[in-house]
């Protein structure tokens, strides 16, 4: 190994070992999260500027670095369907009312898709401002080969269909799904997890003492499942750390620089709809700058991890432990948002791109016939958007396929694709915890003793854990 390399990773170790030291003097959940952000970016910025984004020194620290971003993430997809199917069902069983069950799912399913519209028609706004426009813009080899990449997979795209897209939710073989086989596994444990937790409520009466043993069992399974959630989300301000560390290190500022006016689009877009976000939440009666004070290290984590689907174990301990959402509701609206009507990837990025390519062909995109269908489009390819990376070039596929617009043009975004995808995440997620958060009041389900509490995450799970298990 290069003299470089070693020096590189004693450098990454240290800064792991200042942080290691934060948290043993009880420094804030919050705060660890924001030193791992920017010690990340602090240490990606200085490996490029010393090697180079090319350099193989370069490259082969951030593959260790990998290990642990990458790691975590992993570690946090691994308890995903533990999690989703075990609270599913304890959720179902303490609810034991199916209307109770409709209305949770209608207003959860229903907030996500209008906020999406709403998203759209802010990225159509964004777009015209900042005057985005395909034409005349010239593609490299990469992308070139990026388009031609997207033009082989138009044809997945066009047989999508929103039939088809609600019968891929139905679990045929609910183990494949708890594997994650499928870019529709996530909704189908959900389904499958309802399945269960009815079926359990109908021997209720009919054999109590059953009930009572799987009802038991559940409720250890609970206890297990969020131990572990709660022994993973302790890794955040690390993994959060090395993912930085390893996106700024490897981005490209040039090709960024050549497409500012998108990143600048996109991230007005997000910015604004993060205020909508707000103005919801607010609506509903919780302060908005406690609200993004108790959701930051969740919107900390999607940016650098770039997975909606990843952030659902945080996502419910954060509407749980810390804004008083009920646990079936958060877990509804984390499993939910990571497949439906995300805001960021199903909602803005597809509007602009629609926007930006449509003049290529000679096409308004600022006019009613055009915006209409367009809306109407998005809020459809919405529902199963995967909530995994590639889930925005997904939606936009079906999109501008169904526009009749070029998909190749697309590729034209690769070089800042993974800058853009940080801020859609974040907002994905946002929306889902927003989601979750209206169902909430709107149902009375809200513990407002919870979201007006001071306490941080890790220490409210670790205190909320340790009494159930008293």
């Amino acid at each position: 190994m290069a003299i470089n390399v070693i020096l590189n990773l004693a450098v990454t170790l240290a800064l792991l070992a200042f942080m290691i030291t934060q948290q043993r003097k009880n420094a804030s959940f919050t705060v660890r999260v924001f030193s791992g952000l920017g010690l990340g970016v602090l240490l990606g910025a200085g490996l490029q500027a010393i090697y180079g984004a090319a350099s193989p020194e370069l490259k082969t620290t951030t593959d260790y670095l990998d290990i642990i971003g990458t790691g975590y993430v992993k570690l946090l997809q691994m308890i995903i369907m533990p999690l989703i199917m075990v609270s599913i069902i304890g959720a179902i069983l303490k609810l034991r009312n199916a209307s109770s069950l409709g209305k949770i799912s209608a207003l959860t399913i229903g907030t996500l898709i209008a906020t999406t519209i709403v998203a759209a028609g802010i990225g159509i706004l964004m777009a015209k401002v900042y005057g985005l426009s395909a034409v005349g813009i010239t593609a490299n080899a990469a992308e070139a080969a990026r388009g031609a990449y997207l033009q082989g997979k138009l044809g997945d795209a066009q047989a999508i269909n929103l039939p088809g897209m609600l019968i891929s939710f139905i679990p045929a073989n609910p183990f494949l799904d708890l594997t994650g086989g499928r870019k529709t596994s996530t909704i189908a444990v959900v389904i499958f997890s309802i399945f269960i937790g009815i079926s359990a409520i109908g021997i209720h009466d009919k054999k109590p003492e059953l009930f009572a043993s799987f009802d038991h069992f559940i409720k250890v399974a609970h206890a297990i499942v969020m131990r572990m959630v709660t022994l993973v989300l302790r890794l955040t301000p690390y993994g959060v750390y090395a993912l930085m560390a390893v996106l700024v290190a490897s981005s490209s500022y040039a090709d960024i620089l050549k497409l500012i006016s998108f990143v600048l689009a996109s991230y007005s877009a997000l910015i604004l709809m993060f205020c909508v976000h707000l103005a919801l939440v607010s609506a509903a009666g919780l302060h908005p700058l406690r609200y993004v004070q108790k959701i930051f290290p969740l919107l900390a984590f999607a940016f650098t991890s770039r997975s909606s689907a990843g952030a659902i174990p945080m996502s419910v301990q954060t509407q749980t432990r810390r804004l008083g959402t009920s646990e079936g509701i958060a877990n509804f609206a984390a499993s939910f948002g990571a497949t439906i009507g995300q805001n960021g990837c199903a909602g803005i990025y597809p509007a602009m791109l629609a926007v930006m390519i449509a003049p290529t062909v000679g096409v308004d995109p600022f006019t009613a016939a055009f915006i209409a269908p367009l809306l109407a489009i998005i809020a459809i390819g919405s529902v199963g958007v995967a909530g995994v990376g590639g889930g925005a070039t997904f939606a936009a596929l079906i999109v501008l396929s169904s526009m009749n617009l070029p998909v190749a043009l697309a590729g034209l975004l690769i070089s800042i694709e993974p800058l853009i995808d940080m801020g859609r995440t974040a907002l994905n997620v946002s929306g889902s915890v927003t989601a979750g958060a209206l169902t909430s009041r709107v149902l009375g389900e809200t513990d407002m003793a919870v979201f007006n509490s001071n306490a941080e995450l890790g220490e409210e799970t670790d205190a909320g854990q340790d009494s159930k298990a008293a």
